[in-house]
């Protein structure tokens, strides 16, 4: 029997949650493992819809599901408490109609063998849909359970963001935009805002990004035009800034310290006749920052390297600009890996605050006089962004800090930080320091 026609969206489904929230693996390695490349389209788009809405709201539904069960389910069976979150999510917040949503997730139990969970499950969200505003209303009380976030990380954005927090929750729960990136050397963006016209999609210039296009509708990156000959690329404005505050000169050389995927990267070198180096530790990750550069037909040496472990690869001579995209939370782009709420600990900023200053401190020393060092991470936490930065700065006299002028986000000390949402794009920090 072929993939199409035996795939099944919300079984697949459990096994994806279970992967995550069980497992501790990425989303994205999830998806990869469970839906199969020649599934059906809608039933694949289904799929990712559930398991998406299931993070976004993972702890919202399991307290309504408690609600209703007045127990837990035991930890054997956490297949079938993942499947009434699947349930619950096509009934809370999805257009599936009301007697599919119930009568497939039920199959789905039957089809695993648990009979016993298709009759409890049956009548759960059977009782849900008699009582659905009371059992909202009920779980709805405190902010952690109803924006789904862990305790830990409620507590750090209050602290952070006082007067930000809660809609800092509201952006993090809802669905990001697809941001293109046009090659600007092989046309405009007003030109290639007319190519997507023309191909049916309808496009947007983001004010203040020179080079992005939101699309009204996300699509697979097969239906751009030109997409596979390096025409344009996926990537957020945010992270578009990057080249912005970099701002590199003809004939510099330049680091991209921790460069997988390789979007900075290849901006960096559609914009400027720059020599780039880029790393990354993970021989995996770096083989698409390889495959990146071949899309676009770009240059650049790409090698297999700690970037903090300098005597390894550094051949003596300085560069003119650095890159350093850190390893962070990643709490700036929940709304697009919303596995990152439940993957992540109270006990990782400290530990990925110290990668990030073991980094800037081995790379500091090989940055040029007058040469610009540019850190950024896609965290809105302030112990992985200022606090890194000014802790930096008191123990370096050379270095200077040149505040970036953003078209969005706000001044935090040395740096520059975008919440998630401000002006449809990701949460993202900017420092630009040069040395004196």
């Amino acid at each position: 029997m072929s993939a199409k026609s035996s795939f099944n969206p919300r079984d697949a489904a459990v096994d994806i949650l279970l992967a995550v929230l069980g497992g501790g693996r990425s989303l994205d390695a999830a998806l990869a493992e469970h839906v199969p490349p020649d599934a059906d389209s809608r039933d694949a788009g289904f799929c990712r819809a559930i398991a998406y809405g299931v993070l976004r709201n993972h702890r919202r539904l399991a307290a309504i599901r408690d609600r209703l069960l007045h127990q837990s389910l035991r930890r054997r069976d956490q297949d079938m408490a993942l499947l009434v979150e699947i349930g619950l999510q096509q009934l809370v917040a999805m257009d599936t109609p009301a007697h599919a949503a119930v009568s497939e997730t039920v199959a789905v139990a039957r089809h695993r063998g648990k009979q016993w969970a298709a009759r409890l499950i049956n009548a759960l969200l059977r009782r849900f849909q008699r009582e659905r505003d009371g059992c909202l209303a009920s779980v709805d009380t405190t902010p952690a359970v109803r924006a789904s976030v862990p305790d830990w990380l409620l507590t750090q954005l209050q602290h952070d963001w006082p007067d930000d927090w809660d809609s800092l929750l509201e952006a993090q729960n809802t669905r990001a935009p697809m941001t293109l990136r046009v090659n600007r050397r092989r046309q405009s963006v007003a030109g290639y805002q007319q190519r997507l016209a023309e191909a049916g999609l309808r496009a947007r210039i983001l004010d203040g990004f020179p080079d992005a296009l939101v699309l009204e509708q996300p699509v697979a990156v097969g239906l751009l035009p030109g997409f596979h000959e390096g025409d344009c690329s996926v990537q957020d404005g945010a992270a578009q800034l990057a080249v912005e505050v970099l701002s590199p000169e003809p004939g510099d050389r330049v680091l991209d310290a921790c460069a997988a995927p390789g979007g900075k990267a290849a901006h960096v070198l559609e914009r400027s006749d720059a020599a780039l180096l880029a790393l990354d530790e993970d021989e995996a990750r770096l083989e698409r920052v390889v495959s990146t550069l071949g899309r676009l037909g770009l240059g650049g040496e790409c090698r297999v390297a700690d970037a903090a472990a300098t005597k390894d690869w550094w051949d003596g001579r300085l560069f003119e600009r650095i890159l350093l995209d850190a390893p962070c939370s990643g709490t700036g782009v929940i709304r697009r890996h919303p596995d990152i709420k439940w993957l992540r600990r109270v006990d990782d900023p400290p530990r990925l605050q110290a990668a990030q200053r073991r980094l800037l401190d081995a790379l500091w020393p090989l940055l040029a006089p007058g040469g610009r060092l540019v850190y950024c991470t896609c965290s809105i936490l302030q112990a992985e962004n200022e606090a890194v930065i000014a802790a930096f700065m008191q123990a370096q006299p050379d270095a200077r800090a040149a505040p970036p002028a953003l078209p969005v986000g706000r001044r935090v000390g040395y740096g520059q930080q975008i919440l998630t949402g401000e002006a449809g794009v990701d949460g993202f920090y900017y420092a630009c320091l040069e040395k004196r």
